[in-house]
């Protein structure tokens, strides 16, 4: 039994497998033998079935069950063993001549792969990134003190509309009848204008393609396709019910709810606080995008070349609902995140990067910790978080534990990069920092 590589491009090839019938017959002798002894036949007493009727019966196709399988395993172990970057999996090579399973001497399979070519990783610190930091100022303090005076406030249902409020009502045009919501918090200054001062039983003239901020405001209401959608221009909204919400007052009550009885004394310690929390929460954003700047800038800097022709048919081939149409769209999103893996698993061969077990149940420690908290359960002992943590690696038939153990090897590769290249850290606004991710 042979296998070889032929490599007929920099990045795709052919790997060639040959079987002689030496290589498996004497497994198939031993498969009709097994078999003559267990075969229930008719006219044949159980046990005593002759292994040339077996032979004939069942010869064909057992060879071909033998044959895949040498085939599979030997495939299976030379991509493993080969050292070189095979990408996806082989493709069978379909022939036009049919094997004579039972008489031929000799069987040769081929198959297409594709491989990535050798690459170099340069890290050191003549590499250097950003690090935007937000800026925890006034306006974005002011902003989270009016959601949470929002949050426990109380809603009300006025009878004249005022210019923050959310009216529901109904829709009526030729094309469109059904009820929908309008925030006037993200209506432009025309609307905004036009319903102030309205009352339930009032009908809205709305413009789609000025009246708003954002076009998705009320695209994701209506239900109805892209042609549809780009059809309406102006359309009648009739008020059926003002909703009003009553701020809460910033006072001891508010501190209370916020942060427990007796955190916080007056509102300058509400607004550390809340810097604090603010501050805290960013950070998880500022680190992901830190990351993400981090993967594009080695992506770009590391010249991979990839088999773009086998991987393209390798997609279509391997998932039914793709398209040579769809793969050409999604293409260059799905080759970032194939050359981010090929860095990633070069850095941990060359630097030794190891995760222990006992680093995945810290990290779903962790998890846990922060499911809790927003449930509002704290001050979980050690053992009830490693339990719980456990409970949660051993679900989803192991899925869940290999989820947090490439969570945990992502992360220390992205730590290793960061202590060999030069981090310059940018303060940025909320908005400026909105901006960068856009």
């Amino acid at each position: 039994m042979k296998i070889s590589l032929d490599k007929k491009q920099k990045t795709q090839g052919i790997i060639k497998i040959s079987i002689n019938r030496a290589d498996f017959q004497s497994n198939v002798d031993q498969k009709i033998k097994k078999y003559s002894k267990t075969a229930s036949i008719k006219g044949f007493r159980p046990g005593k079935v002759p292994p040339g009727i077996i032979r004939k019966m069942y010869g064909k196709a057992l060879t071909v069950e033998e044959i895949n399988r040498l085939v599979s395993d030997k495939l299976n172990a030379y991509l493993k063993e080969e050292g070189t970057s095979f990408l996806g999996e082989p493709i069978p090579i379909q022939k036009d001549e049919v094997f004579d399973w039972e008489n031929a001497e000799s069987f040769e399979f081929e198959y297409e792969v594709g491989f990535a070519d050798s690459f170099q990783i340069i890290i050191d610190k003549k590499l250097k990134l950003d690090k935007y930091l937000i800026k925890i100022d006034n306006q974005v303090i002011d902003g989270t003190i009016e959601n949470l005076r929002q949050k426990f406030g109380e809603l009300e249902h006025p009878e004249i509309a005022s210019e923050r409020d959310i009216l529901h009502g109904r829709i009526k045009h030729e094309s469109v009848n059904q009820e929908i919501s309008l925030d006037l918090r993200d209506a432009e200054e025309t609307l905004v204008k036009a319903a102030t001062g309205s009352r339930v039983g009032d009908t809205l003239e709305i413009d789609l393609k000025k009246d708003f901020k954002e076009e998705a405001t009320l695209k994701s209401q209506l239900k109805l396709g892209e042609d549809d959608y780009g059809k309406l221009k102006k359309l009648k909204f009739d008020i059926k019910e003002i909703n009003h919400h009553k701020l809460a007052v910033v006072d001891q009550e508010l501190f209370e709810k916020v942060f427990g009885k007796d955190s916080v004394k007056d509102e300058s310690s509400f607004r550390k606080r809340i810097k604090d929390v603010v501050a805290r929460n960013y950070k998880e954003q500022e680190e992901q995008y830190f990351d993400y700047q981090i993967q594009e800038k080695l992506i770009e800097n590391t010249k991979i070349t990839l088999p773009e022709a086998f991987l393209k048919k390798w997609l279509v081939k391997s998932n039914e609902s793709m398209t040579p149409e769809l793969v050409e769209l999604e293409f260059s999103s799905y080759t970032k995140e194939l050359q981010w893996s090929l860095i990633k698993n070069q850095l941990i061969k060359d630097n030794e990067i190891k995760v222990e077990h006992e680093d995945v149940i810290n990290e779903a420690k962790e998890l846990v910790k922060k499911q809790l908290a927003g449930l509002g359960v704290k001050n979980q002992s050690n053992d009830q978080l490693a339990a719980s943590a456990n409970g949660y690696l051993q679900s989803e038939n192991g899925k869940n534990y290999l989820k947090i153990y490439n969570q945990v090897q992502n992360n220390k590769v992205l730590n290793f990069i960061k202590e060999q290249i030069t981090i310059k850290e940018k303060e940025v606004t909320l908005s400026e920092f909105g901006d960068l991710q856009n």
